[in-house]
């Protein structure tokens, strides 16, 4: 267990949807004119919540890309919202989505100043190169997500699939940095 206790925060949660069919963006964008949707540029269709601020993306193959969620909760219920409003507007669908978390997004502040220098030397599989970028990129095997390891002791966490991944993952690295003496807190 680490000496102190970081501050993690779920950023963004990428989910994606099957729908198991076939969907009309046509008829969508005549029933909801605030939806963006220009197939000459880009095939999907965005559907916009306010509450969950979630952005959806709706695929003609019944696929969907639900973004913007702080929660694997947040992310289902968006979902479960989309496909409610559709429904209630007359777009058939028949079955249940099928939700897949594909990416968690979080950050973390460990609250100590963390020696990138000497953490390329005393990690492996570690990327630093500070003329092109101020933080080192580590990819953690266990639980498999990549670090962007920041020397004010800030963290970006990418690559999660459950929530759970994102405590574990934060809570090994600050042990992997305090156990190589990597951190160096300030009272």
């Amino acid at each position: 267990m680490s000496k102190r206790k970081s501050i993690i925060s779920i950023q963004n949660i990428v989910a994606s949807v099957s729908l198991n069919q076939k969907i009309d963006l046509q008829k969508i964008v005549e029933k909801f004119p605030q939806t963006e949707y220009n197939p000459s540029v880009f095939p999907g269709l965005v559907f916009r919540l306010k509450k969950p601020k979630t952005a959806t993306l709706i695929f003609g193959t019944g696929k969907m890309v639900c973004t913007g969620a702080k929660s694997e909760k947040e992310s289902r219920n968006a979902v479960e919202k989309v496909v409610k409003e559709l429904r209630t507007e007359g777009i058939q669908i028949t079955e249940k989505p099928v939700v897949n978390i594909q990416n968690i997004v979080a950050s973390a502040e460990l609250g100590g100043e963390i020696d990138l220098e000497s953490l390329i030397y005393k990690l492996s599989r570690v990327m630093y190169e500070p003329e092109q970028f101020p933080g080192a990129v580590f990819r953690m095997d266990e639980p498999k997500v990549v670090f962007l390891i920041f020397s004010a002791g800030k963290l970006v966490c990418v690559g999660a699939k459950k929530e759970e991944q994102v405590y574990e993952a934060v809570d090994k690295i600050q042990q992997i940095l305090e156990e190589k003496e990597l951190i160096y807190y300030t009272s």
